[in-house]
């Protein structure tokens, strides 16, 4: 296994499920992981429970929303990052959210304008020559508007276009930018949701499509989701409308 001595990756929405999975490989892998997180004391958790030395992750606190610190805590991490992955999560239904402003209003913030507040702040930062890849986990959802899922849909839209411009923007320092399109994981925001079980990916097996990105900017995770992502993207929109 190709061992990374000295590098580190920032993982921002580290308490998700596809990130702790994603940590794990990293630290296999030789990177030293700032894993970033509101939720410090399940990281704390989790890295005890599977035994990862702290020699090999720092845990920082990291809220998504609270913009106003993105520049303080991004000025105070231990060391430049390498690598970039953006895995912060949240997520209410269609329904709540057309009756719901702030279940809205918190999608956009985690999912779209907290990337671009602390990426944008990462990327401009002239001092750190070796960054050298951001990953985005975005989703399916993203790829065309649908009745059942179009608020969370727009903000996953949102969130790839974003880091479509950003992989043109950083063409020209060789930084490799990466949108993880995935389709239904099993986590602990589809729980309780009606979803086909011959569907569900694990978050695991997307954390290897995280960790082994390559060059291509869309990376779809199974082979069944790639079939999804070519209907959804080329169908005329006749089709598209009589989805679910």
């Amino acid at each position: 296994m190709d061992k990374q001595t000295g590098k580190t990756v920032l993982v921002l929405g580290a308490n998700s499920d596809v990130a702790k999975e994603a940590i794990k490989l990293y630290i296999k892998k030789g990177y030293k992981v700032i894993a970033a997180s509101r939720s410090t004391g399940e990281l704390q958790s989790f890295a005890a429970g599977n035994g990862i030395a702290s020699a090999d992750i720092d845990i920082r606190y990291f809220d998504a929303t609270a913009f106003d610190t993105h520049e303080e805590f991004y000025h105070k991490l231990p060391a430049k990052p390498h690598i970039v992955l953006y895995a912060a999560g949240f997520q209410v239904t269609n329904d709540q959210a057309l009756v719901d402003w702030e279940g809205s209003y918190r999608m956009i913030q985690v999912l779209y304008a907290g990337a671009v507040s602390i990426l944008n702040r990462i990327v401009m930062d002239k001092d750190n020559d070796h960054l050298e890849r951001i990953v985005g986990l975005s989703s399916l959802s993203g790829v065309r508007g649908r009745k059942s899922n179009f608020i969370y849909g727009s903000t996953k839209s949102a969130f790839t276009q974003y880091l479509a411009g950003l992989r043109q923007f950083l063409f020209p320092r060789r930084v490799i930018v990466n949108a993880i399109v995935a389709g239904y994981i099993r986590s602990k925001l589809t729980a309780g949701l009606d979803l086909p079980e011959s569907l569900l990916l694990e978050p695991s097996f997307v954390a290897h499509a995280v960790v082994n990105a390559g060059k291509s900017f869309v990376i779809v995770p199974g082979w069944k989701w790639k079939l999804i992502y070519r209907v959804l993207k080329y169908s005329p929109e006749t089709l598209v409308a009589r989805l679910p």
